[in-house]
């Protein structure tokens, strides 16, 4: 997972800048084995397939990330206000 690819996302959006800083402080440290750990940092976390959708800023944009459990890899795909979110381009991703 790439900080720099994140932050290049999150500034076409600044307001969501501070929370996905602290969103990606937080995975760094964690090792996750399916959802429901998922869940334990991030109560609002859903899967799709392959694919994490996390609520930022209340629900107002979705960070899409792929997901490998088994080699503790993601793979940012995509933030999405929720208008691009509800046209499900990204489930190509799932």
């Amino acid at each position: 997972m790439s900080r720099s690819g994140l932050l290049a996302l999150a500034r076409k959006h600044p307001e969501t800048l501070g929370t996905v800083s602290v969103w990606y402080k937080t995975v760094r440290k964690a090792s996750w084995h399916g959802l429901h750990e998922v869940r334990r940092d991030f109560p609002g976390a859903d899967q799709v397939g392959d694919v994490l959708i996390f609520d930022i800023l209340g629900g107002n944009y979705r960070l899409i990330v792929g997901v490998n459990y088994a080699r503790q890899l993601l793979f940012i795909k995509a933030l999405l206000t929720h208008g691009e979110y509800d046209r499900k381009g990204w489930m190509k991703w799932a």
